[in-house]
């Protein structure tokens, strides 16, 4: 079992100008909306590059 508290967690900027945290490990990317899921080969896409904007240092 994994200890509590041992996450690390770091600020995201949203579209209205808020922040809000997730894990580091998911911080340089984000999950693809429905539209954005699939590439132009059909495949499924599960990451995208997050924008180095939206980090709040």
């Amino acid at each position: 079992m994994g200890k509590t508290g041992t996450t690390k967690w770091v600020k995201i900027k949203n579209k209205k100008g808020r922040y809000r945290l997730v894990p580091q490990k998911r911080a340089n990317y984000k999950r693809p909306g429905p539209n954005q899921r699939r590439d132009g080969k059909g495949k499924l896409r599960r990451r995208l590059k997050r924008s180095p904007q939206s980090l709040v240092r």
